[in-house]
C-alpha cells in the first residue's frame, strides 16, 4: 500500500510505500530534499510533518539531537496515512542523473600510514556529473556497498579521487592497499545534497576529521576554480601530524586566498607545535580559533561523534545559527539500499 505525500506551499506530491522513507520516496520521484547519510545520523533531512501520521522506519527513532522541537528526520519516517511535509528546502532533479559505471584503478598511493588516495578512471568518453561535496557508492562484492566522498572537483569529471581510511577487517578498505592499476570497481553516483550557496559571501569555516577532508577538498578546489572570494577557515583534525596528509593542497589555497586560515588540530603528538597546529580535538580548536560564529557558515565532515561535538561547540558555545551548520557524517559499514539509477 502507498500513501500520497504533499510538500506544503507547492503543487508537488508523490507516492510513498509502506516501509519506505519519506526521503527516499521523494528522491525516487525526482524531488531532492537536503540529505547526506540517509541513516538518521547527520540531521540534514530534518523537516516538519504538518498533517498525517508517520512511524519510525523499522522502529527507529524519528528524531535526534539536531532536530528542532517541530522537526522529524524525513529519512527515518515512513507514512501510515497521506502526509503533508515542510522540508527545509527542495528542488526538482533528474532521476536519471545518477549513473552506474565500471571504473578502473588508475593510481593508488599511500598518503598516510592508514590512508590511501585512490584515483579511478571512467570508461573512455564518459563523464561523472556531481556537485562538490557529494559521494558515491562502491560495490564491495558481497552484495553490499560502501560510501566514499569524491575528493576531486566536478570539472575533473573523467576521473574520481577517493580518500580511504584503512579500517581493520573492513570489507573493502582493508583491500585497498593491494588494489592494482587496471582493476575494475563498480560505482554509482552521485549521492548527497550538502550544497553550499556559491552566492553567499559570509565567512565559512570547514571542519574535517581524518578523511573527512575529501569532500572539503572537492568544495575548496571547486570554489577556487570558480574564483569565489569569501573568508575561509579550515580546521583539520587528526591524531598525529601524518594525518594531515595533503599539505600541498593547503599551500595552493593559501596562495590563491591570502586570508585563507588553516589550523591542524592534533589530539595526540602536538609537541612544540608551530603556529598552524592546535594541540587538541577539532571542536576544541574551533572554540579557540573561532569563538564568535554569528553570521558565519560551518561545514563539518567526519565521524558521528566528531560532527556532534563540533555542532555542539559551534551552536551552543560560539553563537552559530543552527541553520548555518552543514554536516556530512561518515557512517561506517554498509550503505542503505541504493536508489534506482540509469546505467552509463
Amino acid at each position: 500500500m502507498s500513501h500520497r505525500i504533499a510538500i506544503a506551499g507547492s503543487e508537488i506530491s508523490f507516492d510513498c510505500a509502506d516501509g519506505q522513507s519519506l526521503l527516499d520516496a521523494a528522491l525516487r520521484a525526482g524531488i531532492e530534499l537536503p540529505y547526506s547519510c540517509r541513516r538518521g545520523v547527520c540531521g540534514n533531512c530534518a523537516g516538519e510533518v504538518l498533517q498525517g501520521d508517520v512511524a519510525g522506519l523499522e522502529g527507529a527513532s524519528m528524531r535526534n539531537e539536531t532536530c528542532q522541537p517541530d522537526q522529524l528526520l524525513l529519512c527515518m519516517c515512513t507514512p501510515r496515512t497521506d502526509v503533508q511535509i515542510r522540508p527545509a528546502s527542495w528542488h526538482r532533479i533528474d532521476p536519471g542523473a545518477r549513473k552506474r559505471f565500471t571504473a578502473k584503478v588508475f593510481r593508488n598511493q599511500l598518503a598516510a600510514s592508514d590512508v590511501s588516495v585512490l584515483q579511478l578512471r571512467l570508461p573512455a568518453g564518459q563523464r561523472a556529473r556531481f556537485h562538490a561535496g557529494q559521494y558515491l557508492q562502491l560495490a564491495v562484492g558481497d552484495g553490499s556497498t560502501r560510501c566514499y566522498s569524491m575528493a576531486n572537483a566536478p570539472h575533473e569529471s573523467d576521473a574520481l579521487t577517493l580518500h580511504i581510511r584503512h579500517v581493520p577487517g573492513g570489507a573493502f578498505s582493508a583491500r585497498v592497499p593491494q588494489l592494482q592499476q587496471g582493476e575494475q570497481l563498480e560505482i554509482e553516483l552521485p549521492f548527497g545534497a550538502v550544497a553550499l550557496d556559491e552566492a553567499d559571501t559570509r565567512p565559512i569555516v570547514f571542519v574535517a576529521g581524518g578523511t573527512g577532508f575529501a569532500p572539503v577538498k572537492s568544495i575548496l578546489d571547486d570554489t577556487a576554480k570558480r574564483r569565489i572570494e569569501r573568508p575561509i577557515t579550515l580546521i583539520w583534525g587528526a591524531r598525529y601530524a601524518d594525518g594531515i596528509y595533503m599539505r600541498t593542497a593547503i599551500a595552493k589555497w593559501q596562495r590563491q586566498w591570502p586570508r585563507f586560515r588553516f589550523v591542524a588540530a592534533l589530539s595526540d603528538g602536538a609537541v612544540d607545535a608551530p603556529d598552524d597546529v592546535f594541540a587538541g580535538r577539532a571542536d576544541e580548536a574551533l572554540a579557540a580559533h573561532c569563538p564568535a560564529l554569528a553570521g558565519h557558515e560551518v561545514y563539518c565532515c567526519g565521524s558521528p561523534a566528531m560532527v556532534a561535538g563540533v555542532r555542539d561547540t559551534a551552536v551552543h558555545h560560539c553563537g552559530l545559527d543552527a541553520v548555518d551548520f552543514h554536516a556530512d557524517v561518515f557512517v561506517d559499514g554498509p550503505a542503505v539500499d541504493p536508489l534506482p539509477a540509469a546505467t552509463a
